[in-house]
């Protein structure tokens, strides 16, 4: 008997070991629930930061697309003899050789008017063309509007308001 009682306890003791180790090897509920917290408070720190840095970019994407608009018209000048009219004019021709109608100057997503969150477009004046960028959605894919014109200023605007060649140069 004395065996049977030293062997139960032993068991007993080993059971209870077993249970505390398991226990152990897990996350309760709280270490979990606080780990998520801060998970979403770096995430609420960051995802604004980011979509600045996005909107950033597209604002610069839509600056160095006003600069080959403005390469691309003066190219076309020096081909055809005026300015282009509108971005088509710029762009490649649907098949065949390059002529006024489409200068294939400029790539196909440009010269269809969006590109990098912004929506371009190309008009005639008096004195040459003017070139306009405003954002496909304000103040999600850019905070700016822009604009230049054969003088190869550019120009922008922080409202909703299209930029104009009266608006601020950029510096």
């Amino acid at each position: 008997m004395d065996m049977y009682c030293k062997r139960r306890n032993t068991s007993f003791r080993s059971a209870h070991r077993n249970a505390r180790a398991l226990r152990q090897r897990g996350f309760s509920l709280i270490e979990l629930l606080i780990v998520i917290a801060i998970i979403l408070i770096i995430a609420a720190i960051a995802v604004p930061k980011m979509n600045n840095q996005v909107m950033a970019a597209h604002e610069m994407a839509a600056i160095r697309q006003i600069g080959t608009i403005h390469q691309a018209e003066t190219q076309y000048y020096s081909q055809f003899g005026h300015y282009a009219e509108s971005l088509a004019e710029l762009g490649p021709p649907p098949s065949g050789a390059a002529s006024p109608a489409a200068a294939d100057l400029i790539p196909k997503v440009l010269a269809d008017g969006k590109n990098s969150g912004y929506v371009f477009a190309v008009a005639a004046s008096p004195t040459g063309y003017s070139v306009s960028a405003v954002p496909e959605a304000f103040n999600s894919s850019g905070r700016r509007t822009f604009f230049s014109d054969q003088t190869l200023v550019i120009r922008q605007n922080w409202t909703q308001e299209p930029a104009t060649v009266t608006s601020a140069e950029i510096r």
